[in-house]
């Protein structure tokens, strides 16, 4: 698995979660909903994600 699906699994998984959260736990957790959604908006830009430094030491092969 290359960095980028495995950054785009993660931030699917941390909104459906969240959402899941929101929705049953607290209003709050939308916020990181927002938050995910606004990182992965800026990363389409800059090319760049703290994540994907987290799957690079986790041994994600770089993408070709």
């Amino acid at each position: 698995m290359t960095v980028n699906e495995g950054l785009r699994g993660i931030a699917g998984v941390f909104i459906l979660a969240s959402l899941a959260l929101g929705l049953w736990v607290s209003h709050w957790f939308f916020a990181f909903t927002a938050f995910v959604g606004l990182n992965l908006f800026q990363s389409a830009f800059t090319r760049s994600c703290p994540m994907m430094w987290f799957l690079r030491k986790a041994g994600f092969k770089a993408d070709a």
